[in-house]
């Protein structure tokens, strides 16, 4: 079996030297309640509770799935009494507001807390990952009835929650939705339709399920300008708040997959069941996206998760395994082979693991701090710039993290050689895993419009501006840094490309909408290699700080300039094809025809 120990010294490295969290802190409203020693005892203990409890459910979950039984769905062995340890240590309520049974700590720890229950079984943390969403969406656009109501119950773990949006016939396209709410006469809703691939739709876990439904009102304009949000409760509540009457709601089936088997990934059927609107008519889109962005946030940190577990464990591996002697003679005479981590090949899978790991978790802690800034910013001008960067950071977060993601964990089981395809060595399970990382809340291709269409170039690039400009000061203040020019240089150089690429294709759009599209997902890619080649930067200024003291630790320091070598040098070159195949347009996408793809198909 797999093991997994959370990494709370590159935690520490990132919050402490390269982030200063202990400053981020400082300034926010909780600052009495997140001082380093509870931060400390916060992520030691969810360390310790994701490694004895959560990771030795990974293979049962994965190898006993959940079944369908009479209409009810029931979890993996041991899933049930973990969940109940989960609500019992509070983990639930950690970052909940105050006022309805949360514990009113910053966004980021509970962000802190994803990583290491997706690193120790992805499958489970969904159940209470989504909660999180649609405790988000309520707080924001939900009635202070439905708060009261529901936001307790969520905060604390008693129910749980879930999203329901794609349909049979519609995806991404959610104005094709055909649900439809019809008023009822004690002042709701009645809720009418399919709802496929609904992760944690149905479950045994806790006393109730929430479902925030996408529908359309007998009034409703078309496409996606007539949705509204209906928050409809498995139970109905009681006049006590409890769960009471079974609302007309059910699993119809549930989804046969290529990964996460002890998530239950559902058919949802809504036979007239009774449903509340949240916010206004036909404004549930973006409602929905409040829940959506936490998702596509969640869905990144997932990616990271995975990462980081296969590359422990490739390492372990690779360190144990015997195989040839090492090209430059041997390594270790005394044994009939030399470790695997002696051949510049393995060192390459693993380092590109690292590299990936380790640069993305300072992006993920980076959008964590500016998702604790936007709920307490007192200015308007502020909010809008600290939403606009988490908005141009959140589509990178969760498509080039999922993508590197699942390159990552294929490098796991390349590590492992053929026992990597062994289901026993637990290696292939990341990767089955990692799969569905790239295609749930909005595949890589749909964060890429999202990131160069929404967000960049509808704002004529100001979007891209003020993050940009954080990368071009950096860069001044090292400019003279001897230690530093290996990576202030290029990564100066990427920036200026950065803008200039931008322009181009703003100025071929402008002729051709086809090329945003043609453009979007190698544009995406390259603006997540600079963006981690500048965190990577950072880190890099923060070792050579901590090495001139000449510390304890200097091997952790050392590594970490290692790495950041490894990355400037082996993987921040593939923006030289992204940026070729950008420059290349669309041309060779869009000449031909339909019909002609099929052509090599005749006999």
């Amino acid at each position: 079996m797999p093991s997994y120990q959370a990494p709370l010294r590159d935690f520490r490295f990132v919050m402490d030297e390269v982030l200063d969290y202990p400053r981020h802190y400082a300034q926010l409203p909780q600052a009495e309640e997140v001082t380093p020693d509870v931060v400390s005892a916060i992520l030691e203990e969810g360390a310790r509770f994701t490694r004895e409890v959560l990771l030795p459910l990974n293979r049962t979950g994965d190898e006993q799935g959940c079944r369908l039984e009479g209409g009810e769905v029931l979890t993996p062995s041991g899933f049930k009494e973990a969940y109940a340890q989960y609500v019992e240590g509070g983990w639930p309520s950690l970052s909940g507001d105050t006022a309805y049974h949360g514990q009113g700590l910053p966004t980021s720890l509970g962000m802190m807390l994803s990583e290491m229950v997706c690193s120790s079984n992805l499958a489970w943390g969904m159940y209470p990952g989504l909660s999180q969403g649609a405790a988000d969406a309520l707080r924001h656009h939900g009635s202070d009835g439905q708060k009261a109501q529901y936001l307790t119950k969520l905060n604390d773990g008693t129910w749980t929650g879930s999203m329901c949006l794609t349909e049979p016939q519609c995806g991404t396209d959610l104005g094709l939705i055909k649900t439809r709410a019809r008023p009822d006469e004690a002042g709701g809703y009645l809720i009418t339709g399919t709802k496929i691939f609904i992760s944690a739709g149905e479950h045994d876990l806790a006393e109730n399920i929430v479902h925030l439904v996408l529908a359309k009102l007998p009034d409703a304009p078309e496409g996606t300008k007539g949705i509204s949000l209906f928050v409809v409760p498995k139970y109905l509540p009681d006049a006590e708040g409890e769960a009471g009457e079974r609302n007309a709601v059910s699993c119809g089936a549930l989804e046969h997959k290529m990964g996460i088997h002890g998530n239950a990934t559902c058919v949802m059927n809504f036979d007239g069941a009774r449903g509340y609107l949240v916010g206004e008519p036909h404004k549930g889109l973006a409602c929905m996206f409040t829940m959506m962005n936490v998702a596509r946030i969640g869905v990144g940190i997932q990616g990271l998760g995975l990462m980081e577990v296969s590359f422990q464990n490739a390492l372990a591996y690779a360190r144990d395994r015997l195989q040839m002697r090492a090209l430059s003679g041997a390594r270790e005479a005394d044994k009939p082979a030399d470790p695997i981590i002696s051949h510049p090949d393995v060192r390459r899978m693993l380092l590109t693991q690292k590299a990936f790991a380790e640069g993305g978790r300072m992006l993920v802690l980076h959008a964590a701090q500016l998702a604790d800034r936007v709920e307490c910013v007192t200015s308007d001008a502020e909010r809008e710039a600290v939403e606009t960067e988490l908005g141009l950071l959140t589509p990178i977060v969760k498509a080039f993290l999922t993508e590197v993601g699942f390159e990552a964990t294929n490098e796991g089981v390349q590590v492992f050689g053929g026992h990597g395809y062994i289901r026993e060595w637990g290696m292939e399970q990341y990767v089955r895993d990692a799969r569905i990382t790239r295609l749930y809340e909005g595949t890589t291709g749909i964060q890429a419009l999202d990131l160069l269409g929404r967000k960049v170039l509808m704002s004529q690039g100001e979007a891209l501006k003020p993050f940009t400009k954080q990368i071009h000061k950096f860069c001044q203040a090292h400019e003279g840094d001897a230690a530093m020019a290996e990576f202030v240089t290029p990564l100066a150089k990427l920036n200026a490309e950065w803008g200039e690429i931008t322009m181009a294709v703003g100025m071929k759009a402008m002729q051709d909408r086809e090329e945003v599209g043609a453009a979007s997902v190698d544009y995406l890619m390259y603006s997540g290699y600079v963006t981690l080649a500048f965190f990577w930067a950072r880190a890099a200024q923060a070792a050579h700080q901590a090495l001139a003291g000449n510390p304890d630790d200097a091997a952790f320091y050392r590594a970490k300039l290692d790495t950041a070598r490894f990355y400037y040098q082996r993987l921040l070159p593939r923006t030289r094809a992204h940026a070729e195949m950008i420059r290349a347009g669309g041309e060779s996408l869009m000449a031909m025809q339909a019909e002609d793809f099929g052509h090599g198909f005749a006999i």
